[in-house]
This record gives structure tokens, sequence and C-alpha cells, in this order.
């Protein structure tokens, strides 16, 4: 038999909660999902720009850090939201997976590692494995409402840390990093000659104003090598379209040399297609719809979610301030899978807090994406099921 690498060796197991939805999908029972954070299946608009007719689509100029004219629009349009920036510091990708894959080929050997927050959209221990790198968390604690403890951070650095990974806003916890967060971690990183790297796939999507909030860190001038990642499959709902963007900054030095390796290894792949880097001038202009229907979506889901809790209930929504998610912090009893499991027996698919590596008690984490009367209908027996809790 051929062997395989430990690499890709992942449980393939399916837990009580996925084997019972699939009970239940194969028995056609009506089922109200809130965990759809697809934005293309859930009535949000989309552009129709005729990628294939554009005037050269079909052709192929292979430029590793992606075309000079799409990373333009790119900057022009990051350039808007804050500091200025400049195309040359930016390196096109299919997606941010791929993006991180491409850093932890540049910063790390294999046995390295970099440290991820937790609680997390559980994905990053996924790409880190692929190129032979240990993960660690380090922990975002519940009392600064999953903000970022720089000190939490310090001392889980190792010897073998390479690079410091920050989400803004968290993913599902919808906390921004704020100005002194940032500073205290940028010098940090510094200091203990690490990489900083954060995943923007969000920021467009504040719900509120917030004293010291952290719209972007690209094109901050910073003391650390600082990459940081977005893409249109959030930004402009288009994740079909496959096309992210690394903004590469810090110390001069550093940053030229980061971006001359990064050259190389995307030249590796070169896995950006034409079309839609001669389209993004077009699908940029489409953001701004997205977004605003999204913001729409999203508050107005939240504050159902919230009119619908009963003041004396036993569970309650976490604050935050951006994102697609709510987070729901519920009884430790039953806990949160045996909570899951009514729910779907109700009809309604949330997600456990586990599968997001939270911790200090139990919760769930609903997607505020879905349609508002879906969201709606799923609020009654939500309360139903949390009520009886506990």
């Amino acid at each position: 038999m051929s062997r395989f690498s430990p690499r890709s060796d992942f449980s393939r197991t399916p837990n009580a909660l996925a084997q019972a939805l699939a009970r239940r999908r194969a028995s056609r029972l009506p089922l109200l999902d809130l965990t759809d954070s697809n934005p293309t299946r859930v009535g949000l608009p989309s552009p129709d720009v005729g990628l294939l007719s554009l005037p050269g689509a079909m052709g192929y100029a292979p430029e590793p850090a992606g075309l000079a004219s799409a990373r333009e629009a790119l900057a022009a349009h990051l350039s808007r939201r804050g500091a200025s920036l400049l195309p040359e510091h930016l390196v096109l990708s299919a997606s941010t997976s791929e993006a991180y894959g491409w850093l932890f080929k540049l910063l790390c050997e294999p046995g390295d590692d970099v440290l991820v927050p937790a609680p997390c959209y559980p994905l990053f221990e996924h790409l880190a494995r692929l190129e032979g790198v240990q993960t660690r968390p380090y922990r975002l604690p519940l009392a600064h409402g999953f903000g970022l403890d720089v000190a939490e951070v310090e001392a889980t650095l190792g010897p073998r840390t390479r690079a410091v990974l920050v989400v803004n806003p968290g993913n599902p916890t919808g906390h921004y990093l704020h100005e002194g967060e940032l500073a205290a971690l940028a010098d940090a990183c510094a200091r203990h000659g690490v990489a900083l790297v954060v995943d923007e796939v969000f920021s467009d999507f504040a719900w509120d104003a917030e004293d010291g909030r952290v719209a972007s860190v690209a094109g901050r001038a910073l003391p650390a090598l600082t990459f940081t990642l977005s893409g249109l499959s959030k930004v402009a709902g288009l994740p079909g379209l496959k096309l992210g963007w690394t903004h590469v900054g810090g110390p001069a030095q550093a940053r030229d040399e980061a971006l001359a390796r990064l050259e190389w290894v995307a030249d590796a792949y070169l896995s950006v297609g034409t079309p839609v880097q001669l389209a993004l001038p077009s699908l940029l202009g489409h953001v701004a719809g997205f977004q605003g229907a999204v913001l729409e979506r999203v508050r107005g889901n939240r504050q159902r979610l919230l009119s619908a809790r009963p003041r004396e209930a036993r569970w309650d929504v976490v604050p935050a301030h951006g994102g697609w998610s709510a987070v729901l912090r519920i009884p430790r009893e039953p806990g949160e899978e045996a909570t899951c499991l009514a729910l779907l027996d109700a009809g309604v698919l949330v997600q456990p807090g586990w599968f997001y590596d939270f911790a200090g008690g139990a919760f769930l984490v609903v997607s505020l994406l879905a349609p508002p009367g879906d969201f709606a209908a799923a609020l009654a027996p939500l309360t139903r099921v949390l009520g009886a809790a506990g």
C-alpha cells in the first residue's frame, strides 16, 4: 500500500452533531440553518461583470505578484480606508488560505510554530500542519470581551515561534484590535524577532462606532515585519472568484526581502486567474452595495436575537462589534453538544463553541447572514430550547 504523509491524516470520524445532521437531512425534515456563512446562498447582491468577455480575459500574462492594473486598483481601494498603500507592496493569491500557506513557507522551517488566537475559526491549525508547521494557541480572555492580551501572547511565545497571527475583528468573537493593543503587540513582535500576520477579512463589517478601533493594519508604520490579509470572498461576497491579497509592511529592509521572496513563491504557483484580475476594478465597485446589504442584514438579525432573549434568561449574547456571527453564552449544563442536538431536533442548526476552541464556559455560535424571515423563524425554537437548559 502507498505511504502517505502524516500531515494529511486528519480525523474523518463524524461527531454526534454531524451524524444527527446527516440523519435529519436524509429524512428530509425541515431545517433552519444558522451556520451558513456563504454570502452566495443567502440572497445578498452580486455583480454580473461578464468575466470571460473582458478584453484580454483569455490571454496569459504571468506576473507573480499579480497584474499591475489589479494591484493598482486594489491599492487605491484600500487607501480609501485609511493609510496610503503602494501597489508594489501587495501580493495577490487565489485566497487568504493560499496566502497563509505561502507565509508559512516564507517564515518557517518544518517544526517551527506560529501563535494563533483562541477562540477562533478552526482553519489555522490545518493550514499550518499541511506545511509542517505547529500552532500554539494564545487565549483571548472573556474578561476582555475576547480582546487581545499582549502579556498572554508574549507568555505563549516559544523558541521556535516565527509569527503571531491576529484576526481583526475576531471570528466569531467580533472584537476589533485597539490602538494600544496593536502598538504593544507590534513592539513585542519586533523585540522577539517574529512576524505579525493580521487577517482582516471581516474588518469592513463593523456594526457600530468605537473609540480607538484599528480599522486596518495595512499601511501602518510598525516596527515588526507585518502581513495583512484579506480577499474578495468576504469583502465583496465573492468566494467563487478566488482572489485574495497580502499587504507587506514593516521596516523597509525586511519588507523588501519578504516581497522578493514571496514573488518567488508566487511564481511557483501563478494561481490567480487573469479574468478576475482584469475585472477587479469593476468588482471593487460592487463592494459598497454588498457591504451595505450585509450590514443591514447582520444588524437586523442581531437585534432580533437580542430582542428575543427573555429578561430572566440564563443565556446571553456576548458583546461584539463586527463580523457576521453572534456568540451565545449558555449554561454549562446540559452543555454545548446536548443543546445543539436539542436544537437540531427542533429544526435549528447552530455550532457548538468547542468548534472554535472556546474555553471557560459553554457557548454557541450562530451566523447572522440568514435571510431575516428564516432567522426570525428560528428564534422561537432557539429561545424555547435555551430556556429549558440549566
